[in-house]
């Protein structure tokens, strides 16, 4: 594949779908990865450039490293880990097993991604990764713990290699995108309804993609979470974990 490449995870559906559309609007080549090679297909179809799918489940360590050793020689010029899932309910009724997977796709694949693509990208002192949290991320998060940890972590990893980054005068860079609720598939999967007006995934791929070739780090989608991100840093942590309740709280149906 020449020109330039990205590498998206998630891409079968939702906010990985349409920043891979989006690239490849852009002019970029892509490798689009999930578990659903149908849905994969779908994607495909829809961008002009040059498609390469992977049909990999990125909850296995394995995977994830077969993943790399499959695209190392590429040259990657953007990286996306999008690739993630929620689980919803109080942490004592929450099925383990499923959390467990959760973690290993939401913060195990992402930080071996990140890790194996960024010694590449240093290496050549050029290219970008955008690991995809959510405002989860600056919030405990009663009823979605887990996930709200998951993100946490997703976005302090990321923070932690931006300042590596800066003091070496790298020009790879690193973002983070921190979207509030958004029209995806995310809620069917974690089985809750967000008690907050969401985004759609197209328009919160298109901020996403243009921010970050702007060098953004963190990447706020929509004025109500950019309000909501400021009063995150002003309010008591009691009162933070109050709200997302409310925010996580399913409604019946």
């Amino acid at each position: 594949m020449e020109g330039k490449k990205a590498l998206v995870t998630g891409a079968s559906s939702g906010i990985g779908r349409d920043i891979a559309i989006e690239l490849g609007r852009r002019g970029y080549n892509l490798i689009l990865v999930a578990r659903d090679k149908e849905k994969l297909q779908e994607t495909a179809s829809r961008i002009k450039t040059n498609v390469k799918i992977i049909v990999k489940d990125l909850s296995s360590i394995d995977n994830c490293k077969d993943i790399y050793e499959e695209t190392k020689k590429e040259e990657i010029d953007i990286l996306i880990n999008n690739a993630g899932f929620g689980v919803h309910g109080k942490f004592v009724d929450t099925n383990l097993e499923k959390e467990l997977k959760m973690i290993e796709t939401n913060i195990t694949a992402v930080h071996i991604l990140t890790k194996l693509f960024l010694k590449d990208m240093v290496d050549r002192n050029s290219g970008h990764i955008l690991n995809v949290a959510s405002m989860a991320a600056f919030a405990p998060g009663p009823l979605m713990s887990a996930y709200y940890a998951s993100k946490a972590y997703v976005y302090r990893l990321s923070e932690g290699i931006k300042t590596e980054l800066k003091k070496n005068d790298s020009n790879v860079k690193i973002s983070v995108l921190c979207p509030g609720p958004v029209r995806t598939n995310f809620n069917k999967v974690a089985g809750v309804n967000f008690a907050a007006p969401s985004l759609s995934s197209n328009y919160v791929a298109k901020y996403a993609v243009k921010k970050m070739l702007k060098n953004k780090f963190t990447i706020v989608p929509g004025n109500l979470m950019k309000v909501t991100r400021v009063l995150e840093k002003l309010a008591p942590h009691n009162l933070v974990g109050n709200i997302s309740y409310f925010v996580n709280y399913r409604k019946d149906k």
